[in-house]
């Protein structure tokens, strides 16, 4: 049977977005929905997927029975925790074939244009993937707070870390001290953990630009922060040297951030990203239909 249709699927925590190629590479439709992440929601991700595929489908001028007809590669996130993995591959999903991976895997796919290399993530998180030889190797993405260093989570736990410490009369007052207490409104330790106890990483996030602006500004604690954060992404980098990438790319919020710090032999390493994570998700399902 020859195959017809090919759809990606970039699903991540805020947004999902579909690519539809027909068998020969053309890109006949695309699509954007909300929410999937199966760890967050398994059924807002399920509903998401339906929602994508409709839309890439419509954009393509295809009835949407032509969902049957689709060899199909899902990039997830949280299909990395084996439960939520198996969740998704036993959902009752209408494609021609279903072939799960992770968004890491796809983005790498996607930057790469198809190839082999390595990519980095910083965003509110932080993770890293090389794939070489057909051999997926995965660093870092353990989540916050065990891991995601680096990531813009980290920086604004480091900050509130770091602010506490100064409110203990252990560190240096400094400007990140004031402007992490104005953020909070309120310059109490006791107040600042009682916001604090409970924070998701997002809100942990949103102080990191406080980090990021004050250490263009050189203020000592901030530039102590991002220089840990900048240690840890070298080091990321050269183990991905090691696992043999040839080609290594940096995405996310925090990548541009990153990259101001890096010295220039690191700039050198890096190169730019040549497309998106659902074009790696096609990438993926066509390799896939290829092998079989």
């Amino acid at each position: 049977m020859k195959r017809k249709f090919f759809l990606g699927i970039d699903g991540g925590g805020t947004k999902c977005k579909a690519r539809l190629e027909s068998f020969d590479g053309e890109l006949l439709g695309e699509g954007l929905s909300g929410p999937c992440n199966p760890a967050q929601s398994a059924d807002t991700a399920l509903s998401s997927i339906i929602d994508v595929t409709n839309q890439a489908l419509t954009s393509a001028n295809l009835p949407l029975p032509t969902i049957s007809e689709l060899d199909v590669c899902l990039g997830l996130a949280g299909v990395n925790i084996p439960v939520y993995r198996n969740l998704v591959e036993n959902w009752p999903l209408p494609f021609l074939s279903t072939h799960i991976t992770t968004d890491l895997h796809i983005a790498c796919m996607g930057a790469h244009a198809g190839k082999e290399g390595a990519i980095i993530i910083s965003g509110t998180g932080s993770s890293a993937l090389a794939n070489v030889n057909g051999e997926l190797s995965s660093i870092g993405g353990h989540g916050f707070p065990l891991g995601d260093k680096a990531g813009g989570a980290w920086l604004g736990w480091r900050a509130l870390s770091y602010t506490l410490e100064a409110l203990d009369a252990l560190q240096p007052k400094t400007p990140l001290v004031d402007l992490v207490c104005e953020a909070l409104n309120t310059n109490s330790a006791q107040e600042i953990v009682g916001q604090a106890l409970h924070y998701t990483s997002n809100e942990y996030g949103k102080l990191a630009p406080i980090v990021v602006q004050l250490a263009k500004e050189k203020e000592p604690a901030a530039v102590s922060i991002v220089e840990e954060g900048k240690h840890y992404l070298m080091s990321v980098i050269s183990r991905l040297d090691t696992l043999g990438a040839k080609r290594i790319s940096m995405i996310g919020g925090l990548a541009s951030h990153w990259c101001e710090w890096f010295p220039e032999a690191t700039l050198q390493r890096l190169s730019p990203v040549m497309c998106s994570p659902e074009y790696g998700a096609v990438a993926v399902v066509k390799q896939i239909m290829k092998d079989l």
